[in-house]
């Protein structure tokens, strides 16, 4: 460890922390509230790098000071022109190696006390990945269990609203779980980035309380659960929602509208199905998508799919179901946070 370098514990110590690698690492993952300040840009580190092998190790250390040096400037006249003179900024890069160490070096010359992250991101994403190892350990968990369009999201979110402690996966994941999950915007986070939030979560949640969840599989979309929460759930207190059937087609209706504004992709997901189910039946819910009769291709897809996926999938995973808090939800009524005051005062 060098004279300005601190190890990650640290980190609360500071006003700031100052991600210098290119936009598109910060993209893939940071450490949470981290400020972007690249010192090279995406073009620059290819650049880089392709004259680090093939020209010489020299020329391209030379040319990346040069250009280390004019954005360091750049940003010192705008993005930290307002820092105050006791400010104290933590800075890292991918490894606690040159860019970072440039920036603390240039910022100490100054007068700041800035000081570098020592193994920069990747000591960070180390820590990340230990932590899902012990941290879904620590909390005892109520599992919202039932049949998709049961409402589990709706009555997890007015649970939180009524002041339990929640942890909303599939928020953290952009993704509502299911095939027909991907968000409007077609965007889930990396799996580094979803694997940093979800620490995140875990870290403000407070081991004295029940935290309540909804029932998932190990993967929710592209996304990986890590194993140590994957097995919390399964063991969890369930909390079996029971909805009628009017209810959840209104539901799924009501939460996949936007499926419906491009077909096509549409159309794309439900082929995804064809392993599960024949040709034909793929075929017959094209055609409904087509024709716009939505409220026949959702009742199909619970009677046809949904419905029997959950069947061999829940028994088998949550071994506390058969003892479950069986509660009747009506997921479309406007008195949602009253049923979920309701619910907590059944199981207080």
């Amino acid at each position: 460890m060098n004279a300005f370098s601190v190890s990650l514990d640290r980190a609360t110590d500071f006003d700031e922390v100052i991600d210098v690698r290119t936009p598109l690492e910060f993209a893939e993952d940071h450490i949470p509230d981290a400020l972007n300040a690249p010192v090279l840009s995406n073009e620059e580190r290819v650049t880089i790098g392709t004259m680090y092998k093939q020209v010489s190790p020299f020329e391209a250390t030379r040319l990346g000071a040069a250009l280390v040096a004019r954005n360091i400037a750049k940003h010192l006249e705008t993005t930290f022109a307002d820092r105050p003179r006791n400010w104290r900024p933590l800075i890292y890069c991918w490894r606690g190696g040159k860019r970072s160490a440039s920036m603390t070096t240039w910022f100490n010359m100054i007068g700041w006390r800035a000081r570098q992250l020592e193994g920069g991101y990747k000591s960070y994403r180390r820590d990340v990945v230990a932590a899902l190892e012990t941290l879904p350990q620590r909390y005892r968990y109520m599992v919202l269990t039932g049949n998709t369009g049961s409402g589990k999201t709706r009555l997890l979110q007015a649970l939180a609203e009524a002041d339990a402690q929640t942890l909303d996966l599939e928020a953290l994941a952009c993704h509502r779980g299911s095939v027909l999950g991907l968000p409007p915007h077609g965007q889930q986070p990396s799996q580094k980035a979803f694997d940093s939030a979800l620490v995140a979560a875990f870290r403000r949640l407070d081991a004295n309380r029940p935290v309540f969840i909804e029932a998932e599989s190990r993967r929710i979309g592209t996304l990986s659960l890590p194993a140590a929460l994957t097995n919390q759930i399964h063991d969890g207190t369930c909390v079996s929602l029971e909805t009628t059937r009017d209810d959840r087609i209104r539901l799924l209706l009501d939460d996949y509208a936007h499926l419906f504004e491009n077909v096509d992709l549409f159309k794309s997901q439900l082929s995804k199905l064809a392993g599960l189910h024949s040709h034909a039946r793929i075929r017959e819910w094209h055609t409904l998508l087509y024709e716009g009769r939505r409220k026949e291709l959702f009742e199909q897809l619970i009677d046809l799919h949904y419905d029997p996926a959950y069947a061999r999938s829940t028994g088998k995973n949550f071994a506390k179901l058969a003892d479950a808090t069986r509660f009747t939800l009506r997921p479309v009524d406007a008195d949602i946070l009253e049923q979920a005051r309701t619910l907590l005062a059944r199981l207080s």
